[in-house]
Order: C-alpha cells, then structure tokens, then sequence
C-alpha cells in the first residue's frame, strides 16, 4: 500500500483534492491496481469526509480518518498542538453522551462511505497519557468496538511514548490499553 500524505493540514486543507489527484495520476502509472490509502484534509479528521474528492473510477482508494475526539479529553496535558490542550487536566471520558457522540461521528462516517463505495481505515485513535487511564481504556475499547462493529480495521496511535500501548523501556505491554484493545 501507499499513502499520499499522512494528516494534509492547514495551506494544504484547500489544495489536497487537487494535490491528491496529480499524485494518484502518477502512483497509477506504474501501479495501477496498488490499494493507496488517502484521508480528508485537517488532519485526516473524520469531520472532513464529506470535503474528500476521489476518482470514482479508481476503485483500489482506502479511505483512512483518525478519531480524536473530544480533544479536551484525548489531548489533555499535551505540549504539543493548541495551547489549551496544555493546562486541561482530569477531563473524563464515557458518560452516555460521550458514548452517543462516537456512534453519531462514526455513523456520519459510514454513510459516506456507503454513499462513495469506499473503504474506512481507522488510521489513528488515542488519548495522552495525561487523561485518567480508567477513562482512557474506555475510550480506546469504545472506539475499537465502534469502528468494529462498521466493519473499518483500526490502527491505534501509538506504540509507545505518550498515548503508550507498549512501553520499550520495561518491555512490557500497557496491559489495560492492550486489553482495550484486544480484549
């Protein structure tokens, strides 16, 4: 597989559908039925679907989005990114609200992809280590389950570091990440 562009963001939100394309037109030369997986701009944002533009002749396109959402729970602590992100600390995660706003944002997502005769690759999904792990592994089963039960593979955010499934140093699993994960 190949992927354009991981996260098109910024300047590049109002050019990716062009970009995209001249990029498409040159990978198909020489791999003409090679699976290229393309997302929405704004950071391949689930949101964005609907602004993605693809060849519907091309029929080897996965459709990659990432979930981060609500980022006041997901990026809470972060030093990274907005700068509210950095002083929110103890924002919790998995009231029936929070449950009913992941189906409503992946049920949208579905109805694209029903609409466009695409694939969903889940690329990214996570939340900062600074969030209440309880919360965390919530939120990662929840999302897991939910892009599952779609039928979208899924991809977690990231091995190890700040959003940790597998810690290098102890060469050890986050155990409950990875429960949440792979139950």
């Amino acid at each position: 597989m190949f992927e354009i562009l991981n996260e098109p963001n910024r300047e590049m939100d109002t050019a990716w559908n062009g970009l995209l394309a001249e990029a498409l037109a040159l990978i198909r030369k020489t791999n003409p039925t090679r699976n290229v997986v393309i997302g929405p701009p704004f950071w391949n944002n689930i949101s964005h679907l609907p602004e993605l533009k693809l060849p519907a002749a091309d029929r080897h396109i996965i459709v990659t989005v990432h979930y981060y959402e609500p980022h006041t729970f997901t990026h809470q602590g972060a030093t990274w990114g907005d700068p509210e992100w950095r002083n929110l600390s103890g924002i919790r995660w998995g009231a029936p609200a929070d449950y009913a706003k992941l189906d409503e944002n992946f049920d949208k997502a579905q109805a694209w992809a029903k609409q466009n005769d695409r694939p969903i690759l889940l690329g990214e999904f996570g939340a900062y280590d600074k969030a209440p792990q309880e919360d965390r592994i919530k939120y990662t089963a929840a999302v897991a389950r939910a892009a599952e039960k779609r039928g979208w593979a899924w991809t977690y955010w990231q091995f190890d570091s700040n959003f940790v499934v597998y810690d290098i140093d102890r060469d050890a699993w986050n155990t409950p990440i990875y429960k949440a994960l792979v139950p």
